[in-house]
């Protein structure tokens, strides 16, 4: 289904948890629709929707090196997303999957 190559990882939630309250060099990013993202996210999540992913992520290379933990609703998405990241050169990539499986406080609006 997906390269075998994939150079990235995955993480918990509780481990995302963590590195997003103890470090600033750590970005979020949720991958859904606009309309989902709107609906329920992860606080200080960032909405770039996967079918933006490349035109959005070209302008916002100086996160080259940065921590990047991607999710979605269910997985699927993170999973695309985060092999569309390496392809793109992005090298601290993170699948947390979806935000089904986030046990923590979610934000609704935008």
């Amino acid at each position: 289904m997906f390269s075998k190559n994939k150079k990235f990882s995955h993480i918990s939630p509780a481990d995302a948890k963590q590195r997003l309250t103890s470090s600033d060099n750590v970005f979020l990013i949720d991958v859904r629709t606009t309309p989902e993202y709107a609906e329920n996210h992860i606080p200080n999540s960032i909405s770039i929707p996967l079918a933006n992913l490349k035109s959005k992520f070209n302008e916002i290379t100086k996160i080259l090196d940065s921590e990047i933990i991607v999710y979605c609703q269910s997985g699927m998405r993170a999973e695309k997303a985060c092999s569309e990241l390496v392809n793109m050169g992005y090298t601290n990539i993170k699948n947390l999957g979806g935000i089904a499986s986030w046990p923590y406080e979610t934000t609704k609006g935008r």
